[in-house]
């Protein structure tokens, strides 16, 4: 059995990944005539995964592929550091972080990059749509924690994860699902896949809709995609790829704790005029009624040359994005559209055919990308008056190299040095001396107030980011089923433009620029444009990955030093502030996967997550804890394979500890536990049932809240996790 957080089990060892992005890792068409060492079977990535000196782990689509809609949440439940907390219950915007990674971006979208297929989604900018990044669509995932992703373009803390499709020879014929649930829950998924000599094809898609646990909470997702691959000569190998993803999804926004617990599928309708004054800062949801639709587009390809000892690959990839984010009044609607250019070589030398890892690895990697961004005034959930106007540009160039040197008994060092530039300018392209704004009366806040206008500042910048970013791994292997690993690094994280350029001034009853809504006449900027750093850290992380009999481990521990930390600031109503750089911070965790065979077909399976991120002798916070960051998550998940064709399971996300709403610690999201239960039939070769039940004790919790800097008592940051819910679905595969 394979280590624990690699999650892979010793019967699942068919088929081949079509795009792994491990070391030594290409395009593979069928692992029957390809040699040992460019196996691309589960089995044989997770082998190279385990001589990693870092944190990483391979989730394959077995772990989730028996509920209706697998989320991110589900898909990454079991994968140690790695936190994802739900927005709003469905395949959205959920928080995505590693080791706190870009924690405090409001929405989340910055601090991992994303691969499909071993080729980013994010803009060249650094920043991503979390909803483009579909599980249900992914064959298997792996995660790479920290600086073991700089060889793939991240010089980020977080590190990357990399959504891989299958090829026609690990799922030939053809899959159907349907089903549906609670909530309004209804979607259905396919695939089908040509295998022959030299040339394979596949074909996905998935479509799924929602309208959601709370009031204001519909979604829709479809998603179409595929592949084609060919074995060009006996060592050149390529595939094609290409999809295409519509999101769509309200944004049912925060609420306060006392309505959490009176009514968790509520929502705010903004603040409250008393004669004791305001009370319930929020955004008023029900007036504004935000929402995001995207849009991408992605086509790809990656070239494999294998010439025994040396292996190229070569990597192309063109995204267009169209993103419209209508946001609550006090930023209003983002309209971004635009495309970015990936461009990747990446050279192996693997003269020892009995090395997992190649002993010396390459990696350039260009991306550039260009967006035009319109800000629009959200007039009761309508498109107002144009206020902004942007050109975008960006380009970040990542180069690695590094080594894996084979030392005596059992020891080997991976040193490394990797090196990123990127750029980020804005060319301000709105024409008007003015900038309009309106407003609603806070006592009544259905009617308009007066509009007004404030002047028109520039928004425009061209800054430059660049610097070295080198690495030390060390491993010892005691026995051959166990490895120890010690690690110590520096990160690297430029600014993306949503820090660079923000909306600032607005309230919950007013537009960017208006901070008092009954004075329309004040001047006040409506964009903020910080002078920013890039984050960077130095990183000390120590690993111990095995097995013993039925029981695999993989455990790490790590220390950061961050310096000009990036964080997304918000006021008490959830307003933006816009971007600063903290001074120092530290995060420290322990990521730690257990699996174990508890008896003949009972398997159980264990991801604790560790966080301490704490501000470091702050001015203003002192040693708080950053926001957002819960200290403890558990995910624990059995599964019993009663007969041959009857399996069940449940899981349980456990956060037992309280966790910050704010920086200044004064506001706290409460403990909670949500237990779920599956079960699946198959009734015969080619046809199967499943079903769930989740939050089977209908837990009233916040499954995540708004980061801000200084909260207030009552304001709305909490956002209700899904009440308990009933799924069915059909699977037929022939």
């Amino acid at each position: 059995m394979l280590a624990a957080t690699l999650l892979v089990s010793s019967t699942a060892i068919g088929g081949a990944l079509a795009q792994s992005a491990a070391p030594g890792a290409g395009t593979v068409l069928d692992t029957i005539v390809v040699k040992a060492k460019r196996d691309g079977s589960p089995a044989a990535i997770a082998e190279r995964l385990r001589a990693v000196p870092g944190g990483v782990s391979l989730v394959l689509t077995q772990d989730y592929s028996s509920l209706v809609a697998p989320t991110l949440s589900d898909a990454l439940a079991s994968a140690p550091g790695v936190i994802v907390q739900n927005f709003f219950g469905a395949n959205d915007q959920p928080r995505v972080q590693i080791r706190g990674s870009g924690l405090q971006q409001n929405p989340v979208e910055r601090g991992i990059l994303m691969l499909r297929d071993g080729l980013p989604i994010n803009r060249a900018d650094g920043s991503y749509i979390v909803g483009f990044a579909n599980p249900g669509a992914a064959d298997a995932i792996e995660v790479y924690r920290g600086y073991v992703a700089n060889r793939l373009g991240a010089t980020v803390l977080g590190g990357a994860i990399n959504f891989m499709s299958a090829n026609a020879s690990a799922a030939p014929g053809t899959e159907l699902t349907v089903g549906g649930g609670s909530f309004g829950q209804l979607g259905t998924s396919g695939q089908t896949a040509y295998e022959g000599d030299r040339f394979d094809a596949t074909l996905h898609f998935d479509v799924t809709r929602r309208d959601g646990f709370r009031d204001y909470n519909g979604s829709e997702r479809i998603e179409v995609g595929g592949s084609i691959a060919s074995e060009l000569s006996d060592f050149v190998t390529t595939r094609l790829f290409f999809g295409y993803t519509d999101l769509g999804f309200d944004v049912a926004g925060p609420i306060n704790k006392g309505a959490l617990e009176a009514d968790p599928s509520q929502v705010s309708n903004g603040p409250l005029v008393t004669p004791a004054g305001v009370i319930n800062p929020g955004p008023n949801v029900a007036r504004d009624k935000p929402r995001r639709d995207a849009s991408q587009y992605l086509i790809g390809s990656r070239t494999t040359i294998d010439l025994g000892e040396h292996q190229f690959d070569l990597g192309l990839g063109y995204t267009y994005t169209d993103d419209t984010f209508r946001f609550p009044v006090s930023s209003g609607i983002r309209d971004t559209s635009g495309g970015d250019l990936t461009g990747m070589m990446r050279y192996a030398y693997s003269p020892d055919t009995d090395r997992l890892l190649p002993l010396f690895e390459t990696t350039a990697q260009y991306t550039i990308g260009s967006a035009e961004r319109r800000y629009y005034l959200n007039q009761s959930g309508l498109q107002g008056a144009l206020f902004g106007e942007n050109d975008l540009d960006a380009s970040t160039l990542s180069l690695h190299s590094g080594f894996n040197i084979p030392l005596a008994d059992n020891w080997s060092i991976s040193p490394a040095l990797s090196y990123a530039h990127a750029t980020r300018s804005s060319d301000d392209t709105y024409s008007s001396a003015t900038r309009p704004t309106i407003a609603y009366n806070p006592a009544n806040p259905t009617i308009r107030l007066l509009n007004g206008t404030v002047p028109t500042g520039s928004t425009a910048y061209d800054s430059s980011y660049d610097a070295w970013s080198p690495s030390l791994g060390v491993t010892f292997e005691p026995t051959p089923d166990q490895i120890l690993f010690a690690a110590v690094s520096r990160s690297f994280e430029p600014p993306t433009h949503d820090d660079l350029l923000a909306t600032v001034n607005g309230t919950p009853n007013s537009s960017p620029g208006r901070p008092t809504p009954g004075n329309p006449s004040l001047a006040a900027a409506a964009f903020s444009t910080p002078d920013l750093e890039a984050q960077t850290a130095t990183t000390a992380e120590l690993g111990w990955r095995g097995n013993l009999g039925g029981l695999s481990w993989d455990a790490t521990t790590y220390y950061a030093w961050v310096d000009n930390e990036l964080l997304s600031l918000r006021d008490a109503t959830g307003a933006s502030l816009g971007a600063i750089n903290a001074d120092q911070t530290r995060h420290f965790g322990i990521e730690l996967g257990l699996t174990a065979e508890l008896y003949d077909g009972l398997m159980g399976r264990l991801a604790y997550t560790y966080q301490d991120f704490r501000f470091h002798d702050d001015v203003l916070r002192g040693n708080n804890r950053l926001a957002g960051a819960p200290r403890h998550v558990f995910n624990a998940a059995f599964s019993h394979q009663a007969t041959e064709d009857w399996s069940f399971g449940t899981s349980v996300k456990w956060v037992p500890d309280r966790t910050p709403v704010d920086n200044m610690n004064s506001l706290w999201a409460d403990p909670y536990a949500v237990i779920d239960l599956k079960t699946e039939y198959r009734i015969n070769d080619h046809l199967s049932v499943f079903g769930e039940v989740t939050n089977v004790f209908n837990e009233t919790y916040a499954s995540s809240t708004l980061i801000v800097d200084q909260a207030t008592p009552n304001q709305a940051a909490f956002l209700p996790g899904d009440g308990r819910g009933f799924y069915l679905g059909v699977k037929s595969q022939f």
